[in-house]
């Protein structure tokens, strides 16, 4: 079972006070979500005895680094479908290697088809392979989030406080829409943000809607999902896409907390809830540091 993350202490933050969950520091592969992902998809795994994995995602995937890590560490094989328009070399590919993946690489509208072509080899072969999602979208994706919104409500007991606000990347969906399925089975009263990294509304927002319809069921009526999914676009340039205020924000975060950024994810997340707490005063805020830290190192390498 994973070991929860802590929560520490910011401070005051643009007339808030802010907390971080370092989800970066998950005992795992750099950790983040993805970590926290992984640990429920391999259960799965190793219950019903599947013998590789098959998933997909770009060079700089930080959810194909960590299924490869599982995989390298159970002698089981890891094949990876990448789009050919994001196939870069980064520390996470250069890790993927090392792991002993086997990553595809085809156009983007051949992903699709070169990932069922390849779970029908491996069938036919004599195989039982496993197929994750990318980013570990799905159920189980959703439901690790749900068991972090519940570590995060057990961690308010512990330090006696409530947060107002939570902050974080919204990205493939499943992070988002496990906190605000968490929050709707707890009914509890909070502002949950997911701050979009590249996609913009309304799609972006109905890839998480999705998700927490299909986790839910019919545990929660559509007023209250709508109601409680929050998706903040207004600071996206998109995927990858470079952006001297996400620089910056990365930048301060290093020097005053001595916490590390990317500028995929987090960094960009960090930027637009600085922006979206210039609307907002005396709140408790906590902001989930979802990982990336290779990312992180691949900024660095580019000024150097």
């Amino acid at each position: 079972m994973l070991n929860k993350t802590i929560i520490q202490d910011l401070g005051d933050y643009c007339n808030n006070h802010l907390w971080i969950k370092r989800e970066d520091l998950i005992p795992f592969s750099f950790g983040g979500n993805k970590a926290r992902k992984a640990e429920l998809f391999f259960k799965e795994i190793d219950a019903g005895r599947y013998d590789c994995v098959v998933t997909y995602g770009s060079g700089s995937s930080n959810h194909c680094r960590v299924v490869a890590n599982e995989c390298c560490r159970r002698g089981i094989k890891c094949y990876i479908i990448s789009p050919q328009e994001a196939c870069e070399k980064t520390y996470n590919s250069i890790m993927m290697d090392m792991f002993g993946a086997e990553i595809t690489i085809v156009p983007v509208e051949q992903v699709h088809d070169t990932i069922e072509n390849k779970l029908s080899k491996l069938r036919n072969s004599g195989l039982k392979p496993f197929f994750i999602e990318g980013g570990g979208h799905g159920n189980i994706g959703t439901e690790a989030y749900v068991q972090c919104y519940n570590e995060i409500k057990a961690q308010e007991k512990e330090l006696n406080i409530h947060f107002d606000y939570i902050f974080f990347a919204s990205g493939t969906g499943t992070t988002h829409a496990g906190l605000v399925c968490g929050q709707i089975l707890s009914a509890d009263d909070r502002n949950i943000v997911g701050i979009s990294i590249a996609r913009k509304n309304p799609r972006g927002r109905n890839v998480v809607l999705e998700s927490i319809r299909s986790y839910l069921k019919d545990k929660a009526d559509e007023s209250e999902v709508q109601e409680k999914t929050v998706f903040v676009d207004t600071y996206t340039l998109g995927y990858g896409k470079d952006d001297f205020r996400v620089d910056k924000t990365i930048e301060m975060v290093l020097k005053k907390y001595g916490i590390p950024l990317d500028a995929t994810y987090t960094g960009k997340a960090f930027m637009g809830m600085t922006e979206y707490l210039k609307e907002i005063c005396n709140k408790n805020v906590l902001f989930i540091h979802t990982g990336g830290t290779p990312l992180f190192f691949d900024a660095l390498r580019s000024k150097a």
